[in-house]
C-alpha cells in the first residue's frame, strides 16, 4: 500500500475546498467563503512558532459551499512535548500523521500512533496528543464543524 505524503494530502484538501472571497465579519456566518479551486504552495504557507518549540502552518480557514466550517494545518510538534492538554470541542477532527512516534489519547485511552496513520475524533470527544518520540513529530489537521476553529 501506497503512503500518501504532505503534498499528496495538501493538494487533496486544495482540491476540495480551496481559497475564497473574504467577508467583513468575524462571526460565523461571515466566514471567508471557500467556494474556488487554487493550488496553495507548501513554500508560501508562513510559520507560526510556539513556546514549545513547535510549529504551525496554516493552509486554509473558512466556510464551505455546503455550510461547513473548515480549517486545516500542519503542525510540527517537538520530543516530548503536547500541542495543548487533553480537550473537547464541538468540530470534527482528522489528523494525517506525517512523521514521529506519537500516542493518542481517546478520553483516557492511549494509542501509540505513527507515520501513514490517520485519527478520527469525533465531536465533543476529549481527546490529546503527545510526542513520545524522541524527533520532531508533523501532522496535517483537518477540522470541520458548525464553528470555526481558533487555532
Amino acid at each position: 500500500m501506497e503512503r500518501i505524503d504532505r503534498r499528496d494530502v495538501l493538494a487533496t484538501i486544495s482540491a476540495l475546498a480551496a481559497w475564497g472571497a473574504t467577508a467583513s465579519s468575524a462571526s460565523a456566518a461571515d466566514e471567508p467563503v471557500l467556494s474556488d479551486s487554487k493550488v496553495i504552495p507548501f513554500s508560501s504557507l508562513a510559520v507560526r512558532t510556539f513556546p514549545n518549540g513547535g510549529e504551525q502552518r496554516r493552509v486554509i480557514q473558512g466556510r464551505l459551499p455546503t455550510g461547513e466550517s473548515i480549517e486545516v494545518h500542519e503542525t510540527m510538534l517537538p520530543a516530548g512535548q503536547m500541542p495543548h492538554p487533553p480537550h473537547k470541542h464541538i468540530n470534527t477532527e482528522i489528523l494525517f500523521i506525517q512523521t514521529g512516534a506519537l500516542e493518542y489519547d481517546d478520553d483516557g485511552k492511549l494509542t501509540p500512533i505513527g507515520p501513514g496513520d490517520i485519527i478520527f475524533t469525533a465531536s465533543n470527544r476529549m481527546h490529546g496528543l503527545k510526542n513520545v518520540g524522541t524527533g520532531p513529530a508533523t501532522y496535517i489537521v483537518v477540522s470541520v464543524g458548525e464553528k470555526p476553529m481558533q487555532t
